[in-house]
């Protein structure tokens, strides 16, 4: 079971009654996986969308997963850099799976949320949703494990198998399939008992709190997830890492900090001042990674229910002796660490992304992807006007290695399975 290996079961919250309707929150959840986020809240909500609209008051409500993604949000909190910019902040609120996670920003429940940069491309073009991404939350961060039962050391022994993502609009899945692909594998989304081919890959939905165990169990043969479920894999559960996902997407983002559009229209001043403290967390998280560990963790201020150690080596853990070379790490020469923080949303990355969405396997209707200008997608869907302004106050951030020291705002893409 999942809280046994770290205190949380994912599945306990997804049982109770949808916030203001008669449908179970497992119902919402699945209706939300299918990709009918409107159907889902015209049920939940009372059979009207207008309920998720912007929260009318200035609180700063964080919704996020106990994953290391979220760092700048609740280092942003812990270390006061809300309330040093005149907001008030209540305590950000732990979520346990990522449909639930959008449910809640969706309904107004939170206002400043992490989410896996794919999944507002599908809120804001495929449920005509106001999402609108203000900053990055991180880069890297995430790793493709596989099981003691599996002898593979490369996508290309991965036929047959059975992988779980976090949930199909995620760069876990997009990363996921281009390793795939290149060893000439096909992903593909099969019921329970279907025959899986030598050359498939079988993907599935799973809670990052269920993967560990559910490895552990020999249900699924590998996972794809955000830290510190990697980590907590390898210490619990004899998950060996295959390979790190910055490893294949040099600095790629992940999580993306995410608002209702509405609100950066009508509290332009607001959300400035939110974006400003999500900055500053940014370059503090990267400039004191041991710190930011032991504080995430339930040693520390408790929003990652999972030890120090864990969390250490889901932020910090990334030398060539364990991981390489040749192995979880083929391009050290890249010099990324395990998950790395740096806020600026380079349009070409978005650009990246909706291309290769275009070629990944989900599941649900994907005809919204076909209709998508990447360069339009990367103009609308990033707002760049906040954080360049809290980019100029705290300009400590083009310190960091992954920033170039020529123009700081450009990069070139780099993809290398």
């Amino acid at each position: 079971m999942a809280d046994k290996l770290y205190g949380v079961d994912a599945r306990h919250d997804d049982q109770l009654p949808a916030e203001g309707g008669g449908v179970t929150r497992r119902q919402t959840l699945d209706m939300l996986a299918a990709g009918g986020l409107w159907a889902a809240f015209s049920t939940a909500l009372g059979g009207y969308p207008q309920a998720a609209r912007a929260a009318e008051d200035d609180v700063v409500r964080i919704g996020y997963l106990p994953i290391t993604d979220a760092t700048v949000l609740l280092v942003a909190y812990a270390k006061g850099f809300f309330r040093d910019e005149g907001l008030e902040a209540e305590k950000p609120t732990l979520i346990r799976s990522w449909p639930a996670l959008v449910e809640g920003f969706a309904a107004a429940k939170f206002n400043v949320v992490h989410l896996l940069k794919p999944i507002p491309v599908w809120m804001r073009y495929n449920n005509k949703f106001p999402a609108k991404i203000v900053s990055w939350g991180h880069t890297n961060g995430s790793g493709l494990v596989v099981g003691q039962h599996i002898s593979a050391t490369s996508f290309a022994e991965l036929g047959g198998k059975q992988l779980a993502v976090p949930f199909w609009y995620s760069m876990h899945n997009i990363v996921l399939q281009i390793g795939l692909r290149s060893a000439g594998l096909t992903p593909v989304i099969k019921g329970e008992g279907e025959p899986i081919a030598p050359n498939e890959v079988n993907l599935q939905i799973l809670p990052p709190p269920d993967m560990p165990p559910s490895l552990a169990a020999k249900k699924i043969d590998g996972y794809i997830v955000a830290e510190p479920f990697n980590a907590l894999g390898e210490i619990k559960a004899g998950a060996r890492l295959l390979r790190f996902t910055g490893d294949i997407w040099k600095n790629h983002p992940c999580c993306v900090i995410t608002v209702n559009e509405q609100v950066t229209k009508q509290k332009p001043e607001w959300t400035q001042k939110v974006v400003n403290a999500i900055v500053r967390a940014s370059i503090y998280a990267s400039e004191n990674k041991k710190e930011v560990a032991r504080l995430l963790s339930k040693d520390g201020e408790g929003y990652l229910p999972v030890p120090a150690e864990v969390v250490d080596r889901a932020i910090n853990k990334y030398d060539l002796e364990t991981y390489g070379p040749g192995k979880a790490i083929q391009h050290p020469e890249w010099g990324n660490g395990r998950i790395d923080f740096q806020p600026w949303p380079y349009p070409s990355a978005t650009k990246l992304i909706v291309e290769a969405l275009s070629k990944t396997v989900v599941s649900g209707d994907t005809s919204f992807l076909k209709e998508l200008d990447p360069a339009f997608v990367a103009d609308d869907l990033v707002d760049y006007t906040f954080v360049r302004q809290a980019l100029e106050k705290f300009p400590a951030w083009k310190d960091d290695p992954s920033v170039s020291k020529g123009d700081p705002f450009v990069r070139e893409e780099i993809v290398q399975v």
